[in-house]
């Protein structure tokens, strides 16, 4: 039978404990990264989500579901855009609604979109293809807790898709409304310039 040397075996806890030390700087350095995304993204007044939030500071949605720090963090941002509304810094007033800024705001909106159902279907084919995995590796009370993270996302990401929704319908209307407005002034400044008695 073979032994394995004591010094053999040192070398293994070290490794192991070199491998940890590089795992927990590397998540902490995500966490710092992550959490400085999100400062920036509420202090612009631009929209809290967790995709993308994730998708800014360049780490997976699992990170950012699954790191308490995080998690926290941004339901708490999120929770104070739903009850006080978004400090828009740069947006036009009210008053200022231009067609083509309604097209950029249109254009954004659906493309937040896009990247909501791209994440939507790569949670599901890493669900799809992990869970039999962690069927073998994980216990009962382990595996509910998955699922009960798992559905959390998929309602997280449901309400994301049904509000960009509304935002893109909100705006299809804006701009249909601008472009009315916009075809009644020229209107209007047509029959003004008639009105005026040539010399």
């Amino acid at each position: 039978m073979t032994r394995t040397s004591p010094n053999a075996t040192a070398g293994n806890e070290a490794r192991i404990r070199r491998l940890r030390a590089a795992r927990a700087q590397d998540s902490e350095a995500k966490t710092a990264r992550t959490l400085d995304v999100l400062r920036d993204l509420f202090a612009s007044g631009q929209r809290i989500t967790c995709a993308r939030v994730a998708r800014e500071a360049s780490v997976s949605t699992w990170f950012v579901y699954n790191k308490p720090q995080v998690q926290d963090a941004i339901q708490a941002a999120m929770h104070e855009q739903r009850q006080h509304g978004r400090r828009t810094v740069t947006g036009p007033s009210s008053g200022q609604v231009t067609p083509a800024g309604l097209q950029t705001e249109l254009a954004l909106a659906r493309q937040e979109i896009k990247d909501l159902k791209k994440e939507r279907d790569r949670l599901r084919e890493r669900v799809r293809l992990s869970l039999g995995a962690e069927l073998d590796d994980v216990g009962r009370g382990q595996l509910v807790e998955r699922i009960r993270q798992l559905e959390q996302q998929n309602t997280e990401l449901r309400r994301e898709l049904s509000e960009a929704g509304d935002r893109l319908t909100d705006s299809e209307r804006r701009l249909q409304e601008a472009e009315d407005d916009l075809t009644a002034a020229r209107a209007s400044l047509r029959r003004a310039m008639r009105a005026v008695p040539s010399k």
